[in-house]
């Protein structure tokens, strides 16, 4: 399993009228973790693409506990469960600086394409390598 935690203070214009995240904002939340969490183990976005592929969501779901609020300091715990093969999920919580339980829970699954036809194709090899070394680290406590 990978894990990674990603901080972000809410920005004026990620509210709606009532001061709130907008609902929507989540899954730009959703995104900073996934792509922080790439970035960590050596695989960010522009390398993927660079080798030819598009990792596009075809699924997202969120399930809306509690409100941030303008301001507020939040952070985005973005989990692998497992190496991906032609699908992976990866799964979401956010939470409030200091809150005990999270504000938000959610997912997204994605798919592999090749970038030069649009077709689906099984996870890169240099990624998955780099999922499986990111697990034995962590599992090794490193």
């Amino acid at each position: 399993m990978l894990k990674h935690r990603s901080k972000i203070r809410v920005r004026y214009a990620d509210t709606d009228q009532m001061k709130y995240v907008y609902y929507a904002k989540y899954f730009e939340y959703f995104e900073q973790g996934r792509s922080d969490l790439l970035r960590e183990i050596g695989v960010p976005y522009p390398e993927i693409e660079s080798h030819g592929y598009h990792i596009p969501v075809i699924e997202a779901y969120a399930k809306y506990r509690k409100s941030a609020a303008y301001d507020e300091l939040i952070e985005i715990e973005t989990t692998v469960p497992e190496i991906p093969v032609a699908r992976f999920r990866i799964d979401y919580k956010v939470w409030r600086d200091g809150d005990p339980e999270p504000l938000v829970e959610g997912y997204t699954v994605h798919s592999f394409l090749a970038a030069s036809t649009g077709k689906p194709t099984r996870a890169p090899a240099f990624l998955v390598q780099g999922m499986e070394e990111a697990m034995k680290a962590s599992s090794e406590g490193r």
